[in-house]
């Protein structure tokens, strides 16, 4: 059988793609949907859950105004300021406000608290962990220009301002001041697979063996997290032991109550100067009065090694080393207020763990209360309350010397020593993406411009 050579050409035409031709000479795509019905398939479609025919883009960011709930532009840095927001430095990238962090019942009286951040190891998607005094907000950052509510974990109790957060292998560990909240365990790897966002989750686990905690801190190298800030407990508020070797079966372990309550702590196996402990994992306790080390290799008996304690204390609230190991910079919340000074800073000398001592403090530029700190390279990041974060070089430490050289002020109105503004800032994501968690204004993502 032979076919008309017309015939044969429209054979081949339509068998070799995916169109057809409509009645109106019009190509129309096969198996194409338009879901909303306004005229314009999905593949092309800007906005395809809600009908937009005109496919209105007024900030031009490829999502259209209706499906577009982050009504946010990125502010560069100009003449000290992004936006209303004073800088110097660090461009404003990102912006979720608490409303935007929270989905049906986990809303309320909202507060922002803690922040964390997680990079997933299988495609290098960015993710900001917001504590909110009601849940865990999980955003995605792969567009900072359009952050992603992923998704919420509620409260395991009831809500509560305090909220902490940290990652260990994929997985986010919470604990709250809230009544009996115990540990709540969330595998960020479910993030991945949500295909209708914002949702609501469940813990994959949620350990009770403690109930209201301060804070939580982990060593990744040991796979151990402490808890601190458990008053009602034998360990008189010092850190509890748990083993989360395997993060869905926590196991506690026991804890460390000789040096009191804790506010907070780093722990790490210790790769520092004072070769006394190479190879032990040391814990540097923020004790409320005093900076504490302990040696809590042996969970059975942790040994204190030394305590330090420094003039005009207020509050001995926080503190990070430095990458060498040699200085453990501290922030003390109360002194502020109490003296009358400006943002001070505690830098101590732990080259010999068994001897620690002041080497200086360093007065900041402004009256601000700090916060949280945490250092990358030569840089101090300082989550400073109403004077939002403040970057501070520490590269001549080693000489009594450092300086700030960088900021960005979620709270215009003032810097004052006050409660309000900046609760945490997250500074270890590689891409230099900065994650801010501010208590009345929510989730800022900022980066350095130079």
């Amino acid at each position: 059988m032979t076919w008309p050579k017309k015939t044969l050409l429209l054979v081949i035409l339509f068998s070799s793609t995916n169109f057809l031709l409509s009645c109106d000479s019009e190509f129309i795509q096969v198996g194409a949907v338009d879901a909303d019905l306004d005229g314009v398939f999905d593949l092309d479609d800007n906005c395809p859950q809600l009908a937009n025919p005109n496919q209105e883009d007024s900030d031009n960011d490829g999502i259209g105004d209706l499906c577009d709930t982050v009504n946010f532009t990125s502010l560069p840095c100009e003449n000290g300021y992004a936006g209303v927001y004073p800088c110097d430095g660090f461009d404003l990238i990102g912006y979720l406000s608490l409303e935007a962090l929270s989905i049906g019942t986990a809303t309320g009286s909202l507060s922002g608290n803690d922040s964390w951040g997680w990079t997933d190891p299988e495609n290098g998607k960015e993710y900001a962990l917001v504590g909110v005094s009601s849940h865990t907000a999980f955003v995605d950052m792969s567009d900072p220009d359009n952050l992603i509510l992923v998704g919420v974990l509620p409260t395991a109790t009831v809500n509560s301002s305090w909220r902490d957060i940290k990652v260990y292998q994929n997985h986010a560990f919470i604990v709250s001041e809230a009544n009996n909240h115990g540990m709540q365990v969330f595998d960020l790897t479910r993030l991945r697979n949500v295909e209708i966002t914002p949702i609501e989750f469940e813990a994959d686990v949620h350990f009770t063996e403690f109930g209201s905690a301060h804070n939580i801190v982990i060593d990744e190298d040991s796979g151990y997290a402490y808890v601190v800030g458990t008053r009602a407990n034998q360990y008189n508020g010092g850190p509890l032991f748990i083993n989360i070797e395997n993060p869905t079966n926590p196991i506690f372990e026991g804890g460390y109550g000789e040096g009191g309550y804790s506010h907070d702590a780093q722990v790490l196996s210790y790769d520092g100067p004072d070769s006394d402990y190479i190879g032990n994992e040391i814990l540097i306790g923020s004790n409320e009065n005093q900076v504490v080390i302990a040696d809590v290799t042996d969970k059975s008996n942790p040994v204190t090694i030394s305590t330090v304690e420094y003039s005009n204390i207020g509050y001995t609230h926080q503190g990070w080393f430095t990458d060498d190991l040699r200085y453990f910079i501290v922030g003390d919340e109360l002194d502020e207020r109490n003296i009358g000074t400006n943002t001070r800073t505690l830098v101590f000398d732990l080259s010999d763990l068994d001897s620690p001592s002041l080497s200086f403090e360093y007065i900041g530029t402004n009256t601000s209360i700090d916060h949280n700190g945490y250092i990358v390279g030569d840089s101090y990041y300082l989550a400073s309350y109403r004077a939002g974060i403040r970057e501070i070089n520490i590269s001549n430490i080693e000489n009594q010397t450092i300086a700030e050289i960088g900021y960005f002020d979620t709270y215009p109105e003032n810097d004052n020593a006050a409660f309000d503004g900046v609760w945490n800032v997250y500074p270890f994501f590689s891409s230099g993406h900065i994650i801010i968690s501010d208590i009345q204004k929510g989730l800022f993502v900022v980066k350095k411009n130079n």
